[in-house]
């Protein structure tokens, strides 16, 4: 029997911004969920290979807290990424054509849906290992700090890598050395087909970061006004050294294309669909009079004919020669 996770009532409050900066979180969250619907469509036909997470029902968190940093900000993210890619400003034909395998691929077509990069937005790499970004943010924010510059490393995990040792090693060094590194952790309740509850004796992830003194913030990572105030005031702590946010949220599809998802009732998930941030903060702006339902079909619109020309890219573009298989493997 699987352990229950109720919703909570919708987001509904007041949205703080003006109707130009609501609408492009919006659209970022749009494009995020018509590139996912698209890739997991093109999984099914074949197109796409390998493993696929996808990151519908999430998209608050990755467009509310990237839109809080600044450009000249490092990235690290987990193997759910695709959403942090695309609003980070990697072109959405790159990924696509990444995901497909192709040469033209933000990261030539070698690392697929796990493995996005893109050095000019700073996105330092999805990874296919459970917390193994942990320790690249340390090494990205003591880097920083010896060459005095002004940016900091958002490292984004989900609440799975809690449980690594690399959580806790990352989180002990950051601190002894005042790094400015915000440990953002996705928590949508699940690793893999394990409930947060089975694994973690305790829950309460602000206590396991003040462990390690570091400041601990907590938000609903269905409400992007959440996500990005919280984001805003964790940012604002952390020229006295690292800071930790948990975000709220929840998965609507299963943990990847392969899972069966067995773990959870089907009622639950439409629940929590209920609380979805891109229809409630829809509902929201209409709410307030900042967006008609003319402009919200427009916005639609445009993410789908940016999906469509990135799978046009991505079906025109090239697998890399079979003599380049050994190279960047090795230097002589």
């Amino acid at each position: 029997m699987g352990i229950e996770h109720p919703a909570p009532p919708p987001p509904s409050g007041p949205v703080p911004w003006d109707k130009s900066f609501a609408l492009k979180l919006l659209a970022d969250m749009l494009r995020i969920r018509r590139l996912e619907e698209k890739s997991a469509e093109l999984y099914g036909a074949s197109k796409i290979r390998g493993f696929l997470h996808l990151y519908i029902g999430e998209e608050a968190v990755a467009v509310g807290a990237l839109h809080a940093l600044k450009p000249a900000d490092n990235i690290v993210a987990t193997y759910r990424e695709h959403g942090h890619a695309l609003v980070r400003g990697v072109d959405m034909g790159a990924i696509m054509a990444e995901m497909y395998g192709k040469q033209e691929g933000c990261a030539r077509g070698r690392g697929g849906s796990m493995h996005l990069f893109d050095a000019a937005t700073r996105l330092f790499g999805g990874n296919a290992i459970v917390g193994g970004g942990l320790p690249l943010a340390v090494g990205l924010g003591l880097a920083t700090q010896m060459l005095e510059e002004e940016r900091i490393t958002a490292c984004f995990f989900g609440d799975g890598a809690v449980a690594e040792g690399a959580f806790h090693e990352s989180l002990n060094l950051a601190a002894l050395w005042k790094l400015p590194v915000l440990f953002c952790c996705e928590n949508n309740l699940f690793g893999m087909g394990t409930a947060f509850e089975r694994a973690e004796a305790q829950t309460d992830l602000r206590l396991k970061a003040a462990g390690y003194n570091l400041p601990a913030l907590s938000c609903d990572g269905m409400d992007i006004v959440s996500v990005h105030e919280t984001t805003r005031e964790a940012i604002a702590q952390l020229k006295n050294g690292p800071v930790f946010v948990e975000y709220r949220t929840y998965r609507f599809r299963a943990h990847s294309m392969f899972d069966a998802e067995l773990y959870r009732d089907k009622a639950e998930v439409e629940a929590w669909k209920a609380r979805g941030p891109i229809h409630t903060f829809t509902a929201r702006l209409k709410r307030q009079g900042k967006l008609t339902e003319e402009e919200f079909l427009a916005l639609d619109a445009a993410a789908n004919a940016e999906v469509d020309a990135a799978v046009a890219f991505a079906e025109a573009g090239s697998w890399e020669p079979v003599e380049y298989l050994l190279k960047d493997v090795h230097t002589p």
